[in-house]
């Protein structure tokens, strides 16, 4: 798709994809024009990391976001990266998606205890500090646990302490963290930002996407019939998205 370029990072094995590439007359993706003489501002687009699934990459994840219709697209900003691990074991998506494939952190069988969890917080919280500011997190699967517990991790001071406080989320096929020890810090509040939850109705986690919608103060969901994946959007839930990212998007001309 035409409009996305590739950002190389400083850090090794990352590799992001921007969109749109702004246009030379605009600073930022905020576009000026002068009508009758006067200049008016148009909302700049929400600026989102993204944050792929276990085993996955940043690459496979623009693929898979690219299901979405292009009106949806044209009024994000996005970022992908990709995860500071190679994959452990095999990844779900062999023969789908193509190779390297990369997780956030690795977690025992009960999901109850994290192991390099420390280094993945630091790791996304460089990355932001290199290439943002960045105005949300949108997260799939493993990402999407992440993407919804850092709000709360970085307003308890644990994570993403040196960065913009988060605004908004976008969690697609999400769930609560299970490890007690991160999970009392990351939900020790209502996850106040705005968020917009896409829940299937056959997806494995869809109980455990529930049960964060309670976390949530006022958050929009898109029910589809599909499982764990990233699924297209008809009109009802390309409606609902595109009304989400107006509001956004006001919110950030507001400040």
């Amino acid at each position: 798709m035409s409009g996305y370029k590739f950002l190389p990072s400083k850090a090794t094995g990352i590799t992001a994809f921007l969109s749109p590439i702004k246009n030379p007359q605009t600073e930022r993706g905020i576009p000026k024009f002068c009508n009758m003489g006067s200049e008016a501002e148009i909302p700049r687009k929400p600026r989102f990391l993204c944050l792929h699934g276990f085993r996955t990459s940043g690459e496979i994840l623009k693929t898979q976001v690219h299901k979405w219709p292009e009106s949806v697209l044209q009024m994000l900003d996005l970022v992908f990266l990709d995860a500071p691990f190679p994959s452990q074991g095999k990844s779900d998506v062999e023969g789908i998606f193509d190779p390297p494939y990369y997780e956030w952190f690795q977690f025992n069988k009960e999901f109850s205890e994290y192991t390099n969890f420390d280094e993945c917080l630091a790791y996304i919280e460089d990355f932001m500090i290199k290439n943002g500011p960045f105005d949300g997190l949108l997260g799939f699967s493993q990402g999407a646990i992440l993407s919804s517990g850092l709000p709360g991790l970085q307003a308890t001071g644990v994570a993403l302490t040196k960065v913009p406080k988060i605004k908004f989320l976008i969690i697609i096929g999400g769930a609560m963290f299970k490890s007690p020890s991160v999970a009392e810090k990351a939900y020790d509040s209502p996850i106040e930002c705005p968020s917009l939850h896409l829940l299937g109705e056959t997806d494995f986690l869809k109980q455990y996407g529930m049960e964060l919608l309670k976390c949530c103060v006022d958050p929009v969901v898109i029910h589809h019939p599909k499982g764990h994946t990233i699924p297209r959007l008809d009109e009802k839930g390309s409606e609902t998205m595109l009304s989400f990212i107006d509001r956004i998007q006001n919110m950030l001309l507001d400040k």
